[in-house]
C-alpha cells in the first residue's frame, strides 16, 4: 500500500506476523536525509525476523497518512529503526495494528479494516 510521511509517498506493508513497526535504516538514509536528528534510544536491541537477527539503532516517530475516499487516516507511529533490514518503506507490525484496530482479511477478496472503515484492496 502506499501512504503519505512527511509530504512525500512511501511503500506501506502490513505485517500480521511482526510484532513490532519497522524501517530500515538504509532507506531512511535514501529518503529522510536529517532522520539521525531525530532519533530515540530503544530498550530492545536485538530482534528476531525469519531471515535472521537484526540489531536495533533507535527509534523515529513519524506521522503515516493513509489515504482513504471517507478522509485519511492519520496513524502516529513509533518504529525501530534496523541497521541491518533490507525494507523498501515502512513496516506496520501488530502494535500498530491493535492500537488503530486494523484487520486483514485474506480471503478471495482481500480487505483492510481500519476502526469501522472498511475498503477493498487497499
Amino acid at each position: 500500500m502506499t501512504v503519505c510521511i512527511d509530504n512525500a509517498q512511501h511503500p506501506l506493508i502490513i505485517d500480521t506476523g511482526a510484532h513490532c513497526s519497522i524501517v530500515a535504516r538504509e532507506y531512511l538514509d535514501n529518503h529522510f536525509p536529517h532522520w539521525k536528528k531525530k532519533l530515540f534510544p530503544t530498550k530492545e536491541k536485538n530482534f528476531e525476523s525469519a531471515s535472521g537477527k537484526m540489531t536495533s539503532i533507535g527509534t523515529i516517530i513519524k506521522e503515516i497518512i493513509i489515504p482513504h475516499r471517507k478522509g485519511n487516516i492519520r496513524l502516529n507511529s513509533e518504529l525501530i529503526v534496523l541497521a541491518d533490514a533490507h525494507i523498501q518503506g515502512f513496516l506496520l507490525g501488530t502494535d500498530y495494528q491493535r492500537m488503530y484496530g486494523i484487520d486483514v482479511y485474506n480471503d478471495k477478496n482481500s480487505q483492510i479494516t481500519i476502526g469501522t472503515i472498511k475498503e477493498k484492496k487497499f
